[in-house]
């Protein structure tokens, strides 16, 4: 063996092609020692009848190649790589032995360290051990001392031999999901079997944490190793309930589907006979659509069927959300937000932390909407549809409009001609239209599906079609007339009729349709007023105050008035006293305006802001800084009635002190005077030395600090700040846009160490005195949430409040994580109130040992 000069290669060349072996070149420049040596592929004319290897071997390294040309060997020193098909094979020394097509990786030495292992990788993974050899032709391998990774874990063995299945036997190993050299945790096994793709599977195993065994073994074990969607058993949880009994929780089955489509279904059971379930499936389209799909059910069982106190409380959910990819249709689009429950589901069922649910356990109002629309290019014209839902689980009434149809056309300008030159003041005429048709339903939550709520569906059309223009006066004056004209159909009005026997008024309902023709006409005059303040401080250099006073006169007639014909006269009792009603007093729309308006309103807006001088590398500039970004009044008074002309006067504030502190005011004054049964009277609260009463304030501050993020999550980033391991999420080919969507999904699931720490403070306080002072009535509260990362390692969360009036705090909850590295621990605490109730989980972050933990909780229904 012998170091061959640069000479010697032609020679080296001739040689291997006269032993009838795939031909290989060497080609070296006159280089230093240290400079890379590649092998490369040469194009003979004489093609051997039979080669021992499919395809080419590329091999470099960094210090020198030596060649045995009596062996037929190859000898490669010092961050050696050779590559061949989908293999790649790097270490600090590597023989290739042409002649058995063998090859063999060492790593070396470095001052009693072993530094360059051989690390192997191909299309079923990577692998880093102490020795390797592989065979190229019948790609068989033995593997010593070795770190693979399958999927989410990581296999440690002694020994390691791989048959030409792709099949890999490893002897004295262990399976882990720790990244470390010397792992954390491990299930320590003789024998393993790796099916890359597909499983893994070992004999007898036991569960070693810090190298110390556990009582905690198996006789064989099972690792689901197959990559994207894969189907399987949903561990579930397990645990004592006072109330409840032991129970299991979201234990069920998850199927896999494919790229688009997936569904998981599990089930709660509970000793004493409650049980519950849940189905939930998202679904796909990349560039075209997503959603998810959620259905629940739960019955709670409480007490004993034979003593008092014994209860059965059935509560459903429906969830479904739909969002279309803007670029799948860019002129129709259709999105679903489904938010349907029974009114007791949240208060058994509720969380009361963030994520998918919201903390639904305070949420008392629940709202849907399917909706598509269509733009017609080229036209003017826009169409919607929609089916709403409103949900009040307090006042458990439900308010449903399906459908609900919008057909809408864009301001037009009839009269403008685009040959003119110039414009006319009719140039500026537009004319905008929308129709509108409906179908109401309102009813309590027991009585919707019945027949009776059925048949007093609402329902009708309408058509708004406003005319407006623009127009300045003297240059500073922005004078806006407009006329709005609305037309209502409905299909049924009604008639009212005096009952002498009974002494009551009866109402019957008369179907057929019938339009309603309503207009009003307005006029708005509005300008800007600048006033300016010049300062000579070194800052301050200028303070401008911003005024937009706003004058509307608008008139509507009296379709009170019989010639209309929208309203008639009933008697009301036997003494003959007659009271007015609007046949369309049902309708979907309301009934027509009785009375004659016309009204003259006043608004004036206020703002203020400074300029002021700031230095920087690049000379001075000028910042501006808002003082008040709006205070405003707003007050009208009615020309067409003969008492109680003025309206009540709006006073309203908003500003934001420091950057920080959000701070917004509103006050309601009543100009008039009431009486000793707090009833108003057309007298002036002038005469008492005040503008008005005060009959509503309210005043809300909030602000949200926070430090500077230390950096940006980002999956594809393998160094940086490791998020929280969620549920099992299917990999797809698309893996780094799945993280971030499930990311966005599941905020819940994440935490979220690049923010050191925040806090949000809310202050609300709400003051209303509708009649005599006797009536006040004031709600004050105090809310904060924050978090704050105590270490790299450990994050502590608060949520809670303190309501001034009851002098009780509200809803606390106090949660702390400890990154554990290849495990994390999370403590969960609601130390008082109505959810009172903790848990302590300490698990391993891989979805594929998720279900490896161990839990302590009670729940807030074992405190009750």
């Amino acid at each position: 063996m012998r170091r061959i000069p640069i000479k010697t290669y032609f020679i080296l060349v001739c040689l291997l092609i006269t032993a009838g072996t795939k031909t290989f070149a060497f080609a070296i420049d006159t280089v230093p020692k240290t400079a890379a040596v590649k092998a490369t592929d040469t194009v003979v004319k004489k093609v051997p009848t039979k080669a021992f290897l499919d395809d080419k071997v590329d091999y470099i390294a960094s210090d020198s190649i030596i060649t045995d040309l009596a062996n037929k060997k190859a000898y490669l020193y010092n961050h050696a790589v050779v590559t061949y098909q989908d293999m790649t094979l790097k270490a600090g020394y590597i023989m290739i032995d042409f002649k058995s097509s063998t090859v063999y990786a060492y790593g070396i030495d470095s001052a009693g360290k072993q530094v360059q292992r051989p690390d192997f990788q191909n299309k079923d993974g990577k692998y880093v051990a102490g020795s390797i050899a592989y065979n190229f032709e019948t790609k068989k391998g033995k593997i010593k001392d070795v770190i693979t990774q399958q999927d989410e874990g990581y296999i440690h063995g002694r020994d390691i031999k791989k048959d030409t299945g792709n099949v890999y036997y490893v002897a004295h190993g262990y399976y882990t999901t720790c990244d470390l050299e010397h792992p954390h945790y491990y299930i320590r096994a003789n024998k393993i079997k790796v099916i890359p793709n597909d499983k893994i599977v070992t004999g007898p195993a036991m569960l070693y944490i810090a190298d110390i065994p556990t009582p905690l073994a198996v006789p064989f074990g099972f690792f689901p190793n197959k990559k994207g969607r894969r189907s399987g058993i949903l561990i579930p949880s397990y645990g004592e309930s006072t109330n409840w009994g032991f129970f299991l929780k979201n234990g069920g089955f998850y199927f896999g589907g494919n790229e688009f489509v997936d569904m998981a279904l599990t089930a709660d059971v509970y000793s004493n006979g409650s049980f519950g379930g849940a189905a939930r499936s998202s679904y796909k389209e990349r560039y075209k659509f997503d959603g998810s799909v959620g259905v629940n059910f739960s019955r709670f069982i409480n007490g004993d069927r034979e003593l008092p106190g014994y209860s059965r409380q059935n509560d459903f959910a429906v969830r479904w959300t739909h969002n279309q990819d803007p670029k799948a249709h860019p002129n129709s689009r259709f999105s679903a937000n489904v938010n349907v429950a029974s009114s007791t589901y949240n208060k058994y069922n509720g969380s009361i932390a963030g994520g998918t649910a919201g903390g639904s356990y305070l949420t008392n109002q629940l709202s849907s909407n399917i909706s598509y629309s269509k733009t017609f290019v080229g036209t003017p014209f826009y169409f919607s549809a929609n089916a709403r839902h409103s949900q009040s689980t307090i006042a458990r009434t439900v308010d449903i409009s399906l459908p609900e149809l919008n057909l809408s056309m864009n301001r037009v300008y009839p009269f403008k001609n685009q040959s003119r030159t110039t414009n006319t003041w009719y140039d500026k005429i537009g004319v905008s239209a929308t129709l509108n048709a409906r179908n109401d339903i309102h009813s309590y939550d027991s009585t919707l599906f019945t027949n009776r709520t059925l048949g007093q569906m609402k329902n009708g059309a309408q058509l708004v079609v406003p005319v407006s223009t623009t127009f300045n006066i003297f240059k500073f004056l922005t004078l806006t007339p407009s006329i709005n004209g609305t037309s209502d159909i409905y299909f049924q009005t009604i008639r009212q009729r005096y009952n002498a026997e009974r002494d009551t008024v009866l109402t019957d309902t008369v179907p057929g349709a019938s339009v309603v023709s309503t207009f009003s006409i307005s006029a708005a005059l509005t300008t800007r007023l600048y006033g300016d303040y010049y300062f000579k401080t070194k800052h301050l250099k200028q303070i401008r105050h911003v005024a937009t006073p706003t004058v509307t006169m608008s008139y509507r007639p009296d379709f009170g008035s019989p010639k209309f014909g929208y309203y008639k006269s009933v008697q009301t009792d036997s003494a003959g006293h007659q009271t007015q009603y609007s046949i369309y007093r049902d309708g979907i729309y309301g009934p027509p305006g009785s009375g004659k308006s016309g009204v003259v309103a006043f608004s004036l807006s206020n703002s203020l802001e400074a300029k002021r001088k700031m230095d920087s590398d690049s000379g001075a500039v000028y910042k501006k800084v808002s003082l008040i970004d709006n205070l405003g009044v707003a007050f009208s008074y009615n020309l067409a009635v003969k008492s109680f002309n003025w309206s009540t006067i709006n006073v309203t504030g908003r500003t934001k002190l420091f950057k920080k502190l959000d701070v917004n005011a509103n006050a309601i004054l009543n100009p008039y005077q009431t009486d000793s049964l707090g009833t108003a009277v057309d007298k002036f609260e002038w005469a008492n030395g005040r503008i008005g009463r005060l009959v509503g304030a309210s005043l809300s501050l909030g602000t949200s600090l926070k430090s500077k993020a230390a950096t940006t999550l980002n999956p594809t980033n393998p160094n940086g700040p490791k998020p929280l391991t969620p549920a099992p999420m299917p990999a797809t080919n698309n893996a780094v846009q799945d993280q971030l969507d499930y990311i966005n999904s599941h905020p819940e699931a994440y935490v979220d160490f690049n923010v050191p720490w925040n806090l949000s403070v809310y202050y609300n306080i709400v003051y209303s005195m509708p009649g005599l002072p006797s009536t006040a009535k004031t709600t004050q509260s105090l809310t904060f949430n924050g978090d704050l990362s105590l270490t790299k390692k450990w994050k502590v969360s608060l949520s809670s409040g303190y309501d001034f009036i009851t002098r009780q705090p509200t809803l606390t909850s106090i949660n702390v994580y400890r990154d554990l590295h290849c495990w994390e621990m999370r403590f969960n605490w609601v130390p008082f109130g109505f959810r009172q109730s903790f848990s302590v989980d300490i698990s391993v972050k891989a979805s594929v040992l998720k279900d490896l933990k161990l839990s302590r909780r009670k729940d807030w229904q074992d405190f009750q």
